[in-house]
């Protein structure tokens, strides 16, 4: 029986190991490497060429969708599977759009995240029903690149003055930037554009 080789990226060392010893169990599966970021997984994968890596969403520095991007670029051959806590119908948009083949959420049970990670490889596509339903009638993320990022850095409640000396815009665009968002979002201020944003995974 040929293994299909994969490499799991999450940042929280449980989650991976709990994966690693779950899909270590299938007799077609060989866990190759464990990655705890994105940048770790694209080095990862760059040396050993799995057949799939199953990403994480939120992690520090390259997040899984970035990662999933660049992966793409770089091995084209390896297949990505969304495995993440975030079920949201913009991250499921946002995965897709970036490359990955499959999407789901962590508290599937371990015989559908076998069976995601054979699908995958064998060429399908696996994605949550009602994820992907619930995508499809939310319709595209209206949010720019840039108002997402200033979304993202003002949710821990930093200033315009503080966001734009970080982003190198000056204080009045990134007032502007914000103020787009929380038209496009339908929110009555700041906080809650950032709140609709994370909460339908726009950002």
């Amino acid at each position: 029986m040929v293994s299909i080789r994969i490499v799991i990226a999450d940042d929280q060392a449980l989650v991976r190991g709990a994966l690693a010893a779950l899909l270590a169990l299938e007799p077609d599966i060989e866990v190759v490497g464990v990655a705890a970021d994105g940048e770790e997984a694209l080095t990862m994968v760059g040396s050993l060429a799995p057949d799939v890596c199953l990403m994480d969403i939120q992690m520090p520095g390259v997040d899984g969708i970035e990662a999933t991007r660049l992966l793409r670029a770089a091995s084209p051959a390896t297949r990505v599977l969304i495995v993440t806590t975030f079920a949201r119908p913009g991250y499921l948009r946002s995965a897709l759009d970036a490359g990955a083949a499959g999407f789901m959420a962590k508290d599937a049970p371990a015989e559908e995240l076998a069976d995601a990670v054979r699908r995958v490889h064998s060429g399908l596509r696996v994605l949550d029903p009602a994820l992907a339903e619930e995508s499809l009638f939310e319709g595209a993320n209206p949010l720019s690149d840039r108002e997402r990022q200033v979304l993202r850095l003002a949710a821990d409640g930093r200033s315009a003055a503080a966001i734009a000396s970080e982003v190198f815009l000056s204080a009045g665009t990134v007032r502007n930037h914000l103020s787009s968002a929380i038209g496009k979002t339908g929110a009555g201020n700041r906080a809650q554009a950032v709140r609709i944003a994370q909460d339908k995974g726009w950002v």
